[in-house]
């Protein structure tokens, strides 16, 4: 078993400034000269954690993390209507990891992410596979639309009340087309108290469908202040209602061109917004990883699951 590390705060921190009126903010915790790691938050649009970092031994990683564009610390925020979403990507984000990486004169880094953090982990490292050392994912997604389509739509048939309800936070004439799309729409709503609802009905949603997993945390997605709900809704429905700018089947296609680095995968087995079988095809398809389906566990997790990943962290921090 791999203890948690005493807590360790950020020893330095600042902004990136991506040249397009973009500024990212980024903090770097552990050892100064240690084996460098980036860690990819999820959301899209949920932020980097501001809690101190436990699971990296201090003594031997040098831990990275930042806050995606236009959510969290990063600025403009999302909550702004002003905020200009065109600027707000995947290939832009793949660009500030590799801006991120320059400016803090890393040569290559560790990789670690969840849930949308794991499909811009692979969509960088797919694309950058010469400065990636190792990768380390867990609650594997690669957004493809049917992936998306699934979470708002085909989970319905376990909450069929919330998913109505879901539904139902859009204009009538928009609920039997394109959902994502939709609250995209309402997302865009110069009215605040539109935005607001929209993310209320949207996180009311993302809260059910964890709601039966073993470790499902009532309000998971909901607890967060008001800007930063609509910030993650309308990056989230931003992103999902255009299919990440990725093609279909776009990761899980170019898996080989991870060959040669090695992949660690940990998912819950009863992951209801992110069924298994995604990471199993992912594992099939990318020569040296290795998947460890976590049998007590779900999209929340759960010490099991966070032990896996530790393993895995310690594994591979003397290489």
């Amino acid at each position: 078993m791999v203890d948690l590390y005493p807590p360790t705060d950020p020893y330095d921190s600042g902004f990136l400034d991506t040249g397009d009126g973009n500024r990212v903010y980024y903090e770097q915790l552990g050892k100064p000269d240690g084996k460098p790691a980036l860690n990819v938050h999820g959301g899209p649009g949920a932020g980097a954690p501001r809690r101190p970092t436990r699971a990296w031994d201090p003594e031997r990683y040098r831990v990275i993390r930042f806050d995606q564009r236009n959510c969290g610390r990063s600025t403009p925020h999302a909550s702004d209507p002003a905020t200009d979403m065109s600027l707000n990507t995947t290939r832009h984000l793949i660009e500030d990891m590799e801006r991120l990486r320059e400016h803090l004169g890393v040569e290559r880094w560790l990789l670690n992410g969840a849930s949308w953090g794991s499909t811009l982990v692979l969509a960088y490292a797919q694309r950058h596979p010469e400065r990636v050392t190792e990768i380390v994912i867990q609650a594997v997604t690669t957004a493809r639309r049917a992936e998306t389509d699934w979470l708002y739509r085909g989970a319905g048939r376990f909450h069929p009340e919330a998913w109505d309800r879901f539904r139902d936070g859009v204009p009538e004439d928009e609920r039997d087309g394109d959902l994502l799309a939709a609250y995209a729409r309402l997302m865009e709503n110069p009215d605040r108290a539109v935005r607001e609802k929209a993310a209320v009905d949207w996180l009311a949603w993302e809260d059910a469908v964890i709601s039966n997993e073993p470790n499902g945390s009532p309000g998971m997605y909901s607890d967060r202040e008001v800007d930063a709900r609509i910030a993650f809704v309308r990056i989230c429905a931003h992103y999902f209602s255009h299919g990440a700018w990725l093609e279909e089947d776009q990761l899980l296609r170019d898996a080989h061109l991870l060959a040669g680095i090695p992949g660690v995968l940990v998912h819950g087995r009863h992951d209801m917004g992110c069924p298994v079988q995604t990471a199993w095809e992912l594992a099939k398809a990318w020569p040296g990883a290795r998947l460890h389906i976590i049998e007590d566990s779900g999209h929340a997790g759960s010490e099991a699951m966070g032990q896996a990943t530790r393993t895995a962290i310690e594994e591979f921090k003397n290489r």
